[in-house]
């Protein structure tokens, strides 16, 4: 495909697309909280697949929205977005999914995990496509609320009903992305350059750096506090000025000192041999190496993933940060993007 990507805004899209259908989304968690309550906020004629007496379908019923069981969600719907994690799409779809599927409906994803490396195989005679928010669901939801919206991308895997591109962009601006901004890309590239920069980038490779850099300073005898300042809370101030005018303009906005230091020590520290092995990476998502480790473990019970997860709860970072930010006068639960209790 071209480099440059082609920008869909809301004047470029046939809002009717989305509105004239029947939609169920399948979960609500994150981005099923986010793209379903801007749906209904949009005029949409939505409902949430889930279990009817769960405590995500309390969450949901609590903000205005319909529960259904997914069974009857699926027959209700002319269009079908899976929100549920990757690792249970596959049995959920198989069960309570595929047997209720019917010819024509728009099955939709928001990520191309699943079909990408076929662990779900739709009907020929079934659209699929996808509409996937650059940014989490409750995210999705914040900046909608504010006027904004967070860009998108769609994709098309089949397309029998031959409209299926015109539904995304319309599903997509009403979620709030024709704000921003929405880019068509494919299954296999969202999905193996999604995974590398949660993998390498924005999850594993920040966070690793995070935490070596604060057990670095605190080996040395600093204090934690400090350490926590000048590792991770003004990671935040960077990222902002990096997404907002690209890493140039971050430089024009830090010191001299800091930029010289930015651009002689930084290479010292991503190495080429980083970079070999982000390639390594890579190679290991292109070819399902990833993919099937991952569902593995999922499937073994997850007993590995709970061990990393307790891990990464326990280091220190997250006490002393948790102790700084109780004290921070600008955060309170009202102005939080995530809510555990009701998003």
């Amino acid at each position: 495909m071209s480099d440059e990507f082609k920008v869909y805004m809301d004047k470029d899209i046939d809002k009717s697309k989305i509105l004239d259908k029947k939609i169920a989304v399948i979960g609500f968690g994150s981005q099923g909280y986010g793209q379903s309550t801007n749906l209904k906020d949009s005029g949409c004629d939505v409902v949430i697949g889930l279990r009817p007496n769960g405590a995500s379908a309390k969450k949901a019923q609590a903000l205005g929205l319909k529960v259904m069981p997914i069974e009857e969600a699926v027959e209700w719907a002319d269009v079908i977005q899976i929100l549920i994690p990757d690792e249970v799409q596959a049995k959920v779809y198989e069960e309570q999914i595929k047997p209720h599927l019917r010819k024509g409906q728009y099955l939709m994803f928001a990520h191309g995990f699943n079909i990408h490396f076929k662990k779900i195989v739709p009907p020929a005679d079934v659209n699929v496509l996808m509409v996937a928010p650059k940014g989490p669901g409750h995210t999705v939801r914040s900046e909608y609320e504010a006027g904004k919206g967070v860009p998108s991308l769609i994709a098309v895997y089949q397309d029998p009903s031959g409209d299926s591109k015109e539904v995304a962009l319309a599903y997509a601006s009403a979620i709030g992305a024709g704000r921003a901004g929405i880019y068509e890309t494919n299954f296999k590239e969202e999905t193996e350059t999604d995974l590398f920069g949660e993998q390498c980038v924005l999850c594993g490779g920040l966070t690793a750096l995070l935490k070596a850099g604060f057990e670095t300073l605190v080996e040395a005898g600093y204090s934690p506090y400090m350490a926590y300042f000048e590792c991770l809370h003004e990671m935040k101030l960077i990222v902002d000025l990096v997404n907002q005018g690209g890493i140039s303009d971050m430089r024009y906005s830090i010191s001299n000192t800091a930029e010289w230091g930015d651009m002689t020590i930084g290479p010292r520290i991503i190495t080429p041999n980083v970079k070999q092995e982000m390639k390594k990476v890579l190679s290991e998502i292109q070819s399902g190496k990833f993919a099937t480790e991952w569902l593995e473990e999922y499937n073994s019970g997850m007993k590995k993933f709970r061990e990393l997860e307790k891990e990464g709860e326990e280091h220190q970072i997250e006490k002393v940060g948790k102790e700084l930010r109780s004290k921070f006068t600008w955060v309170d639960d009202s102005n939080k993007i995530i809510n555990r209790a009701k998003n």
